[in-house]
């Protein structure tokens, strides 16, 4: 993970925090990103690659702690992941860091390996994440592309109802069924049933829920 491939984003109201942090990243050819206030990052649009932030438990003033950032950002629905550093940590704030999420809670002085460990679990987590939000996208569209009559069907297909039952349920001729089947197999890519199971799963519940039934 180099190049354009992956960044780091940095949030401390430190100078020379960010300033360690920066060339700590850049000595290992991580790009990076640094910021003195949250309101600041909040100014920032996605790139677009997998990233991860890493976070100052406490700024100065009335700013909001980086906990505080933390559960604005999941409210958001941003799922960035997230390593806290502090020279003021207790269990009770890494305990509650990690149970919404976040990556590590490190409590300076902290080893620079520590932190580059963290940094690429992080990156690797998004990573997947975005592989695994493209996936769904390219499942949406694909089951979009279905009539409503073929949504219907591969409801019924991914309960396990064989053709028979299919028909009877939806007042169909089996051959009708078949044909039905067969486009929906062909339009989703399933090289089998197992496949189009998976394929149900994976779609949102309120898409496949939704499916109107024609008359």
């Amino acid at each position: 993970m180099n190049g354009t491939d992956s960044i780091v984003f940095i949030i401390d109201d430190d100078a020379q925090v960010r300033a360690s942090l920066d060339n700590l990243c850049r000595s290992v050819n991580l790009p990076v990103e640094t910021f003195d206030s949250t309101e600041e990052f909040l100014r920032r649009t996605d790139l677009g690659v997998p990233s991860c932030l890493v976070l100052d438990v406490r700024f100065p003033g009335s700013a909001p702690s980086g906990l505080e950032f933390q559960r604005k950002l999941l409210e958001q629905g941003a799922m960035l992941p997230i390593i806290f550093i502090t020279g003021y940590g207790d269990v009770q704030m890494s305990v509650q860091a990690m149970k919404h999420g976040a990556v590590d809670f490190l409590s300076k002085p902290f080893r620079e390996q520590e932190l580059l460990d963290a940094i690429r679990a992080g990156i690797a987590r998004d990573s997947q994440r975005r592989c695994e939000a493209r996936a769904r996208d390219q499942l949406r569209t694909l089951f979009e592309s279905l009539t409503p009559r073929e949504r219907e069907i591969m409801r019924l297909v991914a309960q396990g109802l064989p053709n028979k039952q299919i028909a009877a349920a939806l007042d169909l001729s089996e051959v009708t069924v078949k044909v039905h089947r067969s486009h929906v197999m062909l339009k989703m890519g399933a090289k089998s049933v197992a496949d189009l199971v998976r394929m149900s799963d994976r779609l949102n519940d309120s898409i496949v829920s939704s499916i109107p039934t024609e008359s």
